[in-house]
């Protein structure tokens, strides 16, 4: 054997060991990078939400589980699991963790709905609702973002979410009606189109207003709708048709 051969043996050796070397520090960082987020995302669900008085266990669950920090910008990843809002761009915002939380449980799921939800933004909101309801259907007017989360959705693993870009004051008529619908734009009134894709005994969360808003639950009866003003609240507007009113 000559010493070429040798050399070519040892070189190919001692780069198989540097590689699996690699590997596994690599492992490592992802193993000590997915622990400190999983950390403050059970500080999260602890000090922001279930000391607010959220205690339903599937909402709580859903918070824990879902990795908040995929669905933000990578700049803001630190603040992820911070209580406030955090810009996602095209001047929309994810929201407070607790809000999210607030406004699932207002729902009410219980596990099999179809649930749509108008303002996709980041996705995150979404992913808590998929772990939850069988189906959601969601919809958001900025394209660029549509595509962003739904990329993030499937990356996720979310197979029960199917994103639409569009006009969410005109729902998704299609695949009405719905056990729950999620507003997270704020109209200045309910849009009648979403009320109407409302299943009977369905219920429906929306900030209502323009510079001052606030929550507001209804509940379909029939012909009959219960509404139920909750908390003030601060959202971006909902633009599109709404805007033409």
């Amino acid at each position: 054997m000559n010493r070429r051969y040798i050399l070519l043996i040892i070189t190919f050796l001692l780069s198989v060991v540097f590689c699996r070397e690699l590997s596994r520090k690599d492992t490592k960082m992802n193993q000590d990078e997915n622990d400190l987020y999983s950390e403050k995302r059970r500080k999260m669900v602890e000090e922001q939400i279930k000391a607010r008085g959220i205690d339903n266990p599937l909402v709580l669950k859903a918070m824990i589980k879902v990795a908040r920090h995929h669905f933000v910008p990578e700049r803001y990843r630190d603040f992820a699991y911070e209580d406030e809002p955090l810009p996602i761009g095209y001047e929309q915002t994810i929201s407070q963790p607790y809000i999210v939380a607030y406004m699932t449980e207002a729902l009410g799921l219980k596990g099999g709905e179809k649930v749509l939800e108008i303002g996709t933004g980041s996705g995150y909101q979404a992913a808590i609702l998929a772990e939850i309801a069988k189906e959601v259907y969601t919809i958001e007017i900025v394209e660029p973002l549509a595509k962003k989360a739904e990329e993030i959705l499937m990356k996720e693993g979310y197979k029960n979410v199917h994103c639409r870009c569009g006009d969410g004051y005109l729902g998704w008529p299609e695949e009405a009606p719905f056990d729950a619908i999620i507003v997270t734009a704020a109209p200045p009134e309910i849009p009648e189109p979403l009320i109407a894709q409302l299943k009977d005994g369905g219920r429906m969360i929306v900030p209502v207003g323009t510079w001052s808003q606030e929550l507001v639950l209804l509940v379909k009866q029939g012909s009959k709708i219960d509404k139920k003003w909750l908390i003030p609240v601060r959202f971006v507007p909902m633009t599109g048709e709404i805007q033409r009113k």
